[in-house]
């Protein structure tokens, strides 16, 4: 059975939910990994989790790139190691240099949680492969700072290499400015390194897994992951 492992940062408040999520909805092996630690040990697949973590003083995810945890998150993910980082862990990773571009504050300034749809736009990612290309996800939002830009050229390189696998879109799949609740370029939700076995996103797809919440289309996400480790 594959292994995940949860981070958890001074701040993190979406570590439990993502462990929820994987071993009692999921049925799969997860354990948390304090941000001290020095090696991830044994694992298959890891999640940055969302919350505050150091009480996002200096930028979101300015300090947690440094706790001792994440030099080994960097050696994992360069050997080919699946990283997902969910909201505040989008922001380390891109802090972290995992990812390209970065966060800046939402266009409006405020913080915005809320029920939204994100586009598949790519399905040949570790993330994605069990999503029909095009689909709208219902996923969750809760954040301050998503508002993702890039260089004009990391921009270009992104669309063309078919990095950014979400975007903001409508209940019908349209992606349009109105859709948009942050002013990310593009209406970029979510994307994955060159290797594509990295995946950073502002949504919350651990905040969808049962209907109980409203949707499960976050599970896709989650059983993509399991599929690639543990094809049947």
């Amino acid at each position: 059975m594959a292994t995940f492992s949860v981070l958890v940062f001074p701040g993190s408040n979406c570590d439990h939910d993502a462990y929820h999520a994987l071993k009692h909805v999921l049925a799969a092996d997860v354990r948390f990994v304090w941000h001290k630690e020095t090696s991830l040990g044994k694992t298959d697949a890891v999640i940055v989790p969302g919350g505050f973590s150091y009480g996002d003083y200096l930028r979101s995810g300015a300090i947690a790139r440094f706790s001792p945890v994440m030099q080994d998150v960097v050696k994992f993910a360069n050997k080919g190691g699946l990283v997902i980082g969910i909201c505040n862990g989008f922001q380390i990773l891109l802090e972290a240099g995992l990812l390209p571009g970065a966060m800046l504050a939402n266009e409006n300034l405020k913080f915005r949680c809320k029920q939204l749809y994100l586009r598949t736009e790519q399905t040949d990612t570790p993330f994605s492969s069990l999503i029909e290309p095009g689909r709208a996800l219902q996923i969750p939002i809760a954040h301050g700072e998503g508002n993702y830009t890039a260089p004009p050229e990391t921009l270009k390189t992104l669309e063309e290499n078919g990095q950014v696998v979400f975007r903001y879109c409508t209940a019908l799949g349209d992606v349009v400015p109105e859709a948009n609740p942050n002013g990310s370029l593009n209406n970029i939700a979510g994307i994955v390194n060159k290797d594509r076995n990295v995946l950073g996103m502002m949504p919350h797809p651990e905040r969808a897994c049962e209907t109980e919440l409203g949707s499960t289309d976050g599970r896709l996400i989650f059983e993509s992951m399991l599929n690639h480790l543990q094809p049947a």
